[in-house]
């Protein structure tokens, strides 16, 4: 069996970032979180998660 990317779905990845679906689906839609759709659905591999996160980091203090 091929390793590929792992995907998530919206509802994962909310549960995650302990966020709600739909501020997953505004990310998605404005194209700050990249996804890919499967039929109408949504899809979100595991990396670019963890690239958003790593983008959304700031120095508090």
């Amino acid at each position: 069996m091929a390793s590929g990317p792992k995907f998530l779905t919206v509802a994962e990845v909310a549960a995650q970032m302990r966020v709600s679906k739909m501020t997953v689906y505004r990310l998605v839609h404005n194209g700050t979180l990249e996804a890919v759709r499967v039929g109408r659905s949504f899809r979100v591999t595991e990396e670019a998660v963890q690239d958003y996160l790593e983008k959304s980091f700031f120095q508090a203090g």
